[in-house]
């Protein structure tokens, strides 16, 4: 059984990702948790709604589209961290850096709290309409974030897994998933998950064609490190299933001229004085982008070009640092050249440090940046775009910044300097999303240079390609900015009340009583308190009845609303600068010194692992650089030190305690060497900070807007990184799979390569005679697809005689016979075992005799035979042959290879043998040059031999009389299993 449900991005202009796989016995999995640019809540509510239900996860991209919702889930649904996740090390680390720059880029990634939520809260207070509040949910804090992507499970590539299920998920029998190279990202990923008789590939957003940075899909072998072939590999080869995205580039380019167009762009803007702006994302096509441009820049400058000498290079956003820094340890997941170019770099470093002028070559590997300069924090991409409005003599300038939509990150600010100015240029490199309601800002840059409204221009490459420049013409843009204002009066109560509801709905939904929602969330924290004293603070309530006041009680049980006499002795350790208490009196738990008991928790396992405990080094080396930033500030703020009238913790009142200065660095795994990392020696730059203040705690968005006119040009150059139609024409019918699942696409485009794919699965079918017609859906969001494996199988019971006749074989761990029985409908027994009818009969009597002496009245004995006709219907029963057919039926069965020939085994046991075995040309193996094995696509080994087969020449190992044609065969049986027949 495998159904099929998309749950975002089918029949749409979305790009967000969400796939529920539902497999035989329960099994549900999720392929990625997606979202798009509008961070609406309400596209999550079906997979909340699956949550309980989820057995295991499956990430497949390190980009919104793919994981942008992992990180929200894990806030705020409460059984998501306890569901396995699985993906690969660079999504891993790319997806933390990228979820870490997007909740500190926008406060809109927080998403607000429903409307409905909020009504059915607010009737206390008398509210008429809570849609206009915007209230926010806590966002998750870089420390949550990092150990959110902590929890998920590291795969190789090619590497058979068999997964663990959820905690209420049904047994897996024997599930088994498998990673490989999809192109389009760093560690992305093409799913095989195996279960039963069900082959499913899950394939959405790859790319067949290598690129600078990634190596193509692994379809045909070429992926992350293959040679490649003509044929698809085996064990993505005949799925029951393949679930493949629909969504292609308009316009393709082969990976030359596409690198050119971009280039020319970049060079003829520079050399007028303007400055480029680049829209990317912060993790993974941006590594294609600036390898791009840092390479041209390497070029350019050896070759003393002035323009590209004067010109500078930047990369902008909040975790470019981070991003890079990851990059450089994973060269490894790139594309062979990269992998070579590093080795060339490293051994020309060695031989350079071992002569004079040792180290020149220190800094020229792959993603060591010796022209990009990488800028994590607003006020330094401010400072470079004043100097150019400042500068009479304007100098070119390239910015890559985030985000690819230009809806949250630096790429807007960025715009909407340059936008009045028709020297510069915005170059987008894929195509924008179309969100309902009203566009994004790049969508809306597109669907100008698609309309060409306002004049083109037309330039050429040096390789005498054209392209196109759009003016933007003095149009009017709008651009809204997200903030966060501290909430206040009759929204600060209910937002109270609503938390209150959360998290007494959590405390019932979780039997250990732990919560989601953090207690940083409450209105009337104490910026100074430690974290010590708010978690002995949160244990007071435990084991108390949780409805609305006494949850309410618990959110705001803090050392400023508790009296003196209501802490009790409990004041000794509440309260800083208290070390005595009065004891006369008092009785009880009042005259003993108070001790905090920590409660080790545990299960029937044993004592829960602390997560901190096993941080690799560099997460490691980020902890202790916050804690002591952390101590420096407490030394500043010590004893025998005047506060400053507007420091954190000055003011009780709430709209005071609300606020605090941003953190100096960005989200950098390495504050201190990320400024140093692109190879750029500190500058002024290094010293610049953010001054704007961030609002921390209960917060409700606010939205402004500004409108900018656009007189700059617009072009369009595809780095998006997916297949193409030519690409899926040529290798979905080399996949031939017995299902297609179309997914990820717009309605157009998805109906017309659904009726290619039928076409050209149609025509392969009219060759091949043995395989049914195949089915192609296109299911939209939400709907239920059948893909079962179309097999059928019966339940049969094997008669004792029968089984005693069994011969089983085992092959790679797998029991094997073949049987040839007679079937009888259920209820009959062609050979009476009278022993076991006797033994059957004294244990009914004894039922019986049972069941009298227990005074409950036995069943008349005709009773027996209705109970079985009123319970399920008995099963067939599979019985020897009576000896009149046997001896027919075994004359006709033939023995059975059962096995799997891999042409690389065989040439090691030729090898062993004495024999000369090389591979000639795709699936050739030539054996002492005269005999060929060939392995069709079907799976068909065929042995042809040049000669006389029995001849003894090369055969030094064989057998006397046996020649190296019979050597072969013998080998290729020995690696079978034969089964006879029955």
């Amino acid at each position: 059984m495998f159904a099929f449900s998309p749950l975002q991005g089918a029949l749409s202009e979305s790009t967000a990702s969400q796939s529920l796989l539902e497999l035989d016995g329960g099994v549900k999995v999720l392929v990625d948790v997606g979202w798009d640019e509008t961070f609406d809540v309400e596209k999550l509510r079906e997979l909340e709604k699956q949550i309980p239900t989820l057995s295991l996860i499956l990430l497949t991209h390190a980009t919104i589209d793919h994981l942008g919702a992992y990180a929200h889930c894990c806030k705020n649904f409460p059984l998501f961290t306890r569901i396995p996740v699985y993906a690969t090390r660079p999504v891993i680390d790319l997806g933390r850096t990228l979820t870490q720059d997007l909740y500190a880029s926008t406060p809109v990634a927080a998403t607000t709290i429903p409307p409905t939520s909020l009504a059915e809260v607010s009737y206390s207070y008398a509210q008429t309409s809570t849609a206009d509040h915007n209230l926010l949910l806590q966002p998750p804090t870089p420390e949550e974030i990092a150990r959110y992507f902590s929890l998920i499970q590291p795969l190789k590539y090619s590497q058979p897994h068999q997964p663990l299920p959820s905690p209420f998920s049904p047994p897996l029998n024997g599930l088994t998933i498998t990673a490989y190279n999809s192109g389009h990202t760093l560690g992305g990923t093409i799913w095989h998950i195996q279960h039963g008789l069900e082959s499913i590939v899950y394939a959405v957003d790859w790319n067949q064609a290598r690129e600078n940075v990634f190596s193509g899909a692994a379809w045909l072998g070429g992926g992350h490190g293959g040679t490649g072939g003509a044929e698809v590999i085996e064990q993505l080869r005949k799925p029951t299933a393949l679930v493949c995205s629909s969504r292609t580039p308009e316009t393709t380019l082969a990976r030359g001229r596409r690198d050119e167009q971009l280039l020319e762009s970049v060079k003829l803007c520079i050399a007028r004085g303007g400055t480029v702006l680049i829209p990317a994302d912060s993790s993974a096509r941006v590594l294609e982008v600036s390898y791009l441009l840092e390479h041209a820049w390497r070029a350019e400058v050896s070759k003393d070009n002035e323009v590209f000498k004067s010109t500078k290079v930047y990369l902008a956003g909040r975790s470019v640092g981070s991003t890079m820094r990851n990059a450089r340890s994973m060269l490894e997941w790139m594309d062979d050249s990269i992998v070579r170019e590093f080795e060339a770099v490293a051994g020309g470093t060695r031989q350079g440090n071992s002569g004079p002028g040792g180290g020149k070559g220190k800094d020229a590997g792959p993603f060591d940046f010796k022209y990009i300069r990488l800028l994590e924090r607003k006020a330094q991409v401010e400072r470079i775009l004043q100097q150019a409005a400042d500068d009479p003599q304007p100098k070119g300038k390239v910015i890559i910044a985030t985000d690819s939509s230009v809806a949250w990150g630096f790429s807007k600010d960025v715009l909407r300097v340059i936008a009045g100015d028709p020297r510069n240029l915005v170059v987008l490199t894929e195509k924008p999303s179309l969100r309902p309601g009203k566009p994004s800002i790049a969508r809306t840059l597109w669907e100008w240079w698609k309309e060409r409204k306002d004049g083109v221009a037309v330039e050429q490459t040096s390789g005498g390609d054209t392209f196109e420049q759009v003016y933007g013409g003095g149009r009017e843009l709008e651009v809204t900015d997200a903030t966060r204002q501290a909430l206040e009066g009759s929204e600060l109560d209910v937002y109270q009340q609503w938390l209150a509801t959360q998290r007494q709905l959590q405390a019932t939904l979780q039997s250990s009583g732990a919560t989601a929602l953090e207690s940083s969330a409450d209105v009337v924290d104490d910026a100074s308190e430690t974290t010590t004293e708010s978690e002995e603070s949160e244990t007071e309530q435990q084991g108390k009845a949780l409805n609305v006041s006494t949850t309410l009680g618990q959110a705001s049980r803090k050392k400023v609303v508790l009296k003196d006499e209501d802490l009790g002795i409990t004041i000794l350790f509440k309260k800083k600068g208290v070390y005595d208490f009065d004891v006369r009196g008092k009785k009880g738990r009042e005259r003993m010194f108070p001790t905090v008991i920590r409660r080790k928790r545990n299960d029937e396992f044993g004592e829960l692992i602390r997560p901190e405990e096993y941080l690799r080094a560099e997460e490691r080396e980020d902890a202790d650089a916050q804690d002591e930033g952390q101590d420096r500030n407490r030394q500043e703020q010590g004893l025998g030190k005047k506060r400053k009238f507007d420091d954190v913790g000055a003011a009780k009142g709430v709209s005071g305690a609300n606020k605090r200065p941003q953190a100096k660095r960005a989200l950098s795994d390495e504050p201190e060497a990320a400024a140093l990392s692109d190879g750029h020696a500190g500058d002024e730059l290094d010293e610049l900070e953010d001054e704007e203040e961030t609002v921390i705690g209960p917060a409700k968005l606010v939205v402004t807007s500004q409108k900018v006119s656009v007189k700059l040009r617009i072009a369009f150059v595809d780095f998006s990184g997916l297949h193409d139609k030519r690409s899926l024409n040529m290798l979905i019918p080399l996949i031939q799979p017995r299902k297609l699942i179309l997914v990820a696409g717009a309605e157009d485009e998805t109906v017309a390569l659904a009726a290619d794919c039928k076409r050209l699965l149609g025509a392969q079918l009219t060759t091949d005679s043995s395989q049914s017609t195949v089915d192609v859906f296109t299911p939209a969001i939400g709907a239920i697809v059948d893909a079962s494996v179309d097999t059928n199988a019966w339940v049969v019971k094997l008669a004792d005689p029968f089984v005693k006749r069994l011969k089983w074989q085992n092959v790679r761990g797998l029991g094997i016979v073949t049987v040839t029985g007679l079937l009888l409908p259920g209820g009959e027994i062609a050979i009476q075992d009278v022993a076991g009818q006797q033994h059957d009969d004294e244990d009914a009597a004894a039922a019986n005799k049972r069941q009298k002496t227990e005074g409950t009245p036995a069943p008349p004995a005709e009773s027996d035979g209705a109970l079985v006709k009123a319970g399920k219907p008995p099963l067939p029963t599979l019985d020897v042959l009576p000896p009149t057919l046997a001896s027919a039926v075994r004359s006709a069965a033939q023995p059975l290879h059962v096995g799997d020939l891999r042409l690389a085994d065989l040439r090691r046991a030729m090898l062993g043998s004495g024999h000369k075995a090389e591979f000639r040309g795709e699936g050739t193996l030539l054996i002492d040059g005269t005999v060929a094995v060939r392995k069709t696509a079907t799976g068909k080994v065929e042995i042809e031999s040049v000669g006389f087969p029995l001849s003894l020449e090369g055969g030094r190992g064989g057998v006397a009389g046996m020649g190296t044609f019979y050597e072969v065969r013998r080998k290729i049986y020995e690696g079978l299993a034969v089964v006879a027949g029955a």
